[in-house]
């Protein structure tokens, strides 16, 4: 890079880091002046006019006037757009595609209206996020991101709309192909291999670059920190193709047939390379467990870039094996409705990660969530409780659950998310994400939602890792109420892996005692009500723990994919009405031999 270029960049940044400053200042007025642009544009659309708005574009008549909105309340009208209706139904601007979400978080999936402005919003954003990062870690604008990626098949809609996955959209759009180079984010892969449909082909060719030029990779990634294992168990597989490619200089035509991707790739291998292949290999060989393949793979890596957060944590303990505990960055936050916020504290613990929200984005608010014994306490709690707080107000300790109001059409919407306000950076808050919403699992009167599942499952690890080299590869769950026993139940699939040997699922040597310990250590995790329900009403039969063969969760993932989920964006799923193909590879299962402690209160 040359002076003049490094000015530039230097510049660029040191504008990013103004910019956070400037709009994380005066949260109220700027969040005010989000929501009267977003009305000006769309305050006579037909969803608005509906709840009598009519025009008006102060703060205090939309707040008044507009319901907060689920997505049964929108989808009528989504509909309408899909179906070629183009008149201004939820936005003033024209809608001109959509964006569909995974479904893996809360178990349908949804498609959202765009507008022409939103990709460079997002880009923009984007380019937020390095200038942070550069503060905290040096030397990662001069070398490679092997950060990898996936795009799905663009489908349309009966009116003749696009319909893709929210990475898939911004990688295919020309603010994107056209953008100007950036060493601080300069990717292993050819655009060519991160378009690629066929995903066999796409990892391939993604892991092939990654591992030729892998002493210029500085970061090693995905977008969620589950993938990057897939990605490790992938190599695993594959890694003495791989290494004959860079050995020969050639391209397996076995495996990558694209035209495009392979001259793409040609670029990449200029020549072969033997003695990188013969030190792959050796890495390769050296350790039957892989402990730290991610860094000796990639030993200039200087972090790991992936969401770690929510149900990603869970797999923070097997990154740090294969990465020698190289630091974990979980650098923004998003979803399918709208961005977020960013982490700026990158070099923070996992479990400290906060995200500053941008308040330029969206217009957001919050719901007030508070157990069931606050609101009996507290009157005035349980008013407020009903009603939305804006960003401005929130309160330091406090949880919510987030709703945003876009440019492209939403209003009042709640994505489902639960976060705790940990800090502020100026007067904008910072949270930490708690959990989905959504209730995973229900026999009788009792709700178990996504973070009490997560914490029981991992005081029941703790007690497992304890007695042996032992870690969960992933897991899910199932509320059986179709067993032959008196009541329904909780299931807990769980996929494993012993350290020592790396075979995974050492089920046959771990004692059925362990295991049984395992199924009461999560009983005993879980709610008041749910050990009311087990110990005294007795309407819940003992939770069992099943588990699942080697390779279970990759399969699982496999189907998702193949049914049209975006792989770069899968989530396992914490809960699961079918269970038919994680049925057919268990090979043991444990009941809870005791009934967890109740007290009245407890």
């Amino acid at each position: 890079m040359n002076i003049v270029a490094e000015d530039i960049h230097v510049i660029r940044h040191k504008k990013a880091l103004e910019f956070i400053e400037e709009v994380t200042k005066n949260t109220d007025k700027i969040q005010k002046l989000v929501l009267s642009e977003i009305l000006s544009i769309s305050s006579h659309v037909k969803y608005l006019q509906r709840h009598g708005l009519n025009g008006r574009t102060d703060c205090e008549t939309y707040r008044n006037l507009i319901p907060i909105a689920t997505y049964d309340d929108l989808k009528p009208f989504i509909e309408r757009i899909a179906n070629g209706d183009t008149s201004p139904i939820l936005c003033g601007r024209p809608i001109t595609d959509f964006v569909v979400s995974t479904g893996t978080s809360g178990g349908e999936r949804k498609i959202f209206p765009c507008i022409e402005e939103d990709t460079e919003r997002l880009l923009f954003v984007h380019r937020l996020v390095m200038p942070v990062v550069n503060k905290h870690i040096t030397g990662i604008g001069k070398g490679k991101a092997m950060f990898i990626m996936f795009t799905r098949e663009i489908s349309y809609t009966p009116g003749g709309l696009p319909v893709s996955f929210p990475l898939t959209r911004v990688l295919r759009s020309l603010e994107f192909k056209n953008r100007p180079y950036d060493p601080f984010d300069d990717c292993s892969s050819p655009e060519e291999t991160i378009l690629c449909e066929d995903l066999d082909q796409s990892m391939y060719s993604q892991c092939l670059c990654g591992l030729y030029q892998s002493k210029l990779v500085v970061r090693v990634g995905s977008v969620f920190v589950g993938l990057l294992l897939k990605i490790v168990l992938f190599i695993q597989k594959r890694w003495s193709l791989l290494c004959n490619d860079i050995r020969t200089g050639t391209i397996n035509t076995q495996i990558v047939t694209d035209v495009s991707v392979h001259e793409a790739v040609k670029k990449i291998l200029v020549k072969p390379d033997p003695e990188l292949a013969d030190f792959i290999e050796i890495e390769c060989k050296s350790d039957e467990s892989w402990k730290g393949i991610i860094s000796r793979l990639w030993p200039n890596a200087k972090y790991i870039d992936a969401v770690i957060t929510g149900s990603m944590s869970q797999y923070i303990p097997s990154v740090d094996f294969y990465s020698n505990g190289l630091p974990l960055v979980s650098t923004r936050y998003a979803c399918s409705e709208s961005f977020l916020g960013l982490n700026l504290n990158p070099l923070c613990k996992p479990d400290e990660v906060a995200y500053t929200f941008i308040t330029t984005v969206a217009y957001f608010e919050f719901l007030p969530i508070f157990d069931e014994n606050q609101q009996k306490n507290n009157k005035q709690e349980q008013h407020d409780a009903q009603e939305l707080v804006e960003l401005a107000n929130v309160k330091l300790g406090h949880e919510y659950e987030v709703f945003v109001t876009t440019y492209n059409g939403l209003y009042r919407y709640g994505i489902g998310d639960v976060l705790r306000v940990v800090g502020f950076k100026n007067t904008a808050p910072q949270f930490q994400f708690i959990c989905r919403k959504k209730i995973l699992l229900s026999i009788d009167i009792e709700k178990t939602n996504e973070l009490e599942l997560h914490n029981a499952v991992q005081n029941a690890m703790k007690h497992l890792i304890s007695k042996f080299n032992i870690s969960l590869v992933d897991y899910t769950s199932y509320a059986d109420t179709t067993s032959t026993r008196n009541h329904g139940h909780y299931v807990i699939y769980w996929e494993l892996q012993d350290h020592n040997s790396n075979v995974n699922n050492n089920a046959v040597t771990i004692p059925r005692l362990v295991f049984e310990e395992c199924c009461f250590k999560i009983e005993e995790s879980l709610s008041f009500v749910y050990r009311m329900n087990r110990t005294i009403d007795k309407s819940i039969d003992p939770l069992e723990i099943k588990i699942v063969e080697t390779g279970t969760f990759d399969k699982l993932m496999d189907y998702v994919v193949s049914q049209g989920t975006s792989v770069s964006s899968y989530k396992t799923p914490r809960c699961m009405k079918n269970v038919e193909l994680l049925n057919f590879c268990v090979v043991s299962n444990y009941f809870s031999q005791e009934f967890p402690h109740y007290a009245p209160g407890l």
